[in-house]
């Protein structure tokens, strides 16, 4: 299964949360932190039972004054 994660940078810590379902998850690195996502998900999909419905996500940018 193929998922969609947004990774940001959050003090020393990077965010990862998957844009498919309800799933967050952190680490000391990038590549950590995808890491530990992929296990949330795995976790998540096990006890829940169920797969996300529907088409991947559109990401788009949106642009704000302030």
């Amino acid at each position: 299964m193929r998922l969609t994660a947004a990774v940001t940078k959050e003090g020393s810590q990077y965010v990862a949360r998957c844009l498919d379902v309800e799933v967050t998850s952190q680490g000391r690195s990038f590549e950590e932190a995808l890491e530990n996502l992929a296990e949330a998900l795995g976790l998540f999909f096990q006890d829940e039972g169920k797969r996300p419905d529907g088409l991947p996500p559109i990401i788009a940018s949106v642009e704000v004054s302030v």
